[in-house]
Formats: C-alpha cells, sequence, structure tokens
C-alpha cells in the first residue's frame, strides 16, 4: 500500500500536526482523506518524490555477486573491464 501526504489547505487555519504535514498508510481504492484527524481543517494531498529503491552501485554490487562481467566504453569499438 502505498503512502500519501497530506498538509493543511490553509495553513493559518491548521493545527501543527497538519501544518508540518502527515502521512498516512491507504490502500489504492481509499479515497483521500479530507480533514486533518487532529483539529479538522481540510487538508490537501501533496505530491512528493518517489522512492525508487536501489542505487546503481548496489546494482553493480549484486551483478557482481551474481557473476556478471560490467565492460565500460574506453573508445569506438574499446572497452574494459570493470569486474
Amino acid at each position: 500500500m502505498p503512502i500519501y501526504t497530506y498538509e493543511a489547505c490553509d495553513p493559518s487555519k491548521g493545527c501543527a500536526h497538519c501544518r508540518a504535514g502527515f502521512d498516512v498508510l491507504q490502500s489504492l481504492r481509499a479515497e483521500p482523506v479530507t480533514v486533518c484527524p487532529s483539529c479538522g481543517a481540510p487538508v490537501e494531498r501533496v505530491i512528493s518524490v518517489p522512492n525508487l529503491g536501489r542505487s546503481e552501485a548496489a546494482l553493480d554490487d549484486r551483478a557482481k555477486a551474481a557473476g556478471f562481467t560490467k565492460l565500460k566504453r574506453i573508445g569506438s569499438g574499446e572497452y574494459e573491464r570493470q569486474y
């Protein structure tokens, strides 16, 4: 299930909880939260950066552990073995 972030629509009318933003674990089919659970002020869903997971270095480590070879291009038709 995804985690959605919500913030107060009007920060001057919200409490500290919704002004700073709060996360809610919801299913994709669940209706969006419309009011702050602490103070009842109107809130809206905030678009945030997704977490895509692994870094390239972690993928390289997994490939090396699985026995794959990584080649780096050093020129036209020339490659150098990385591991």
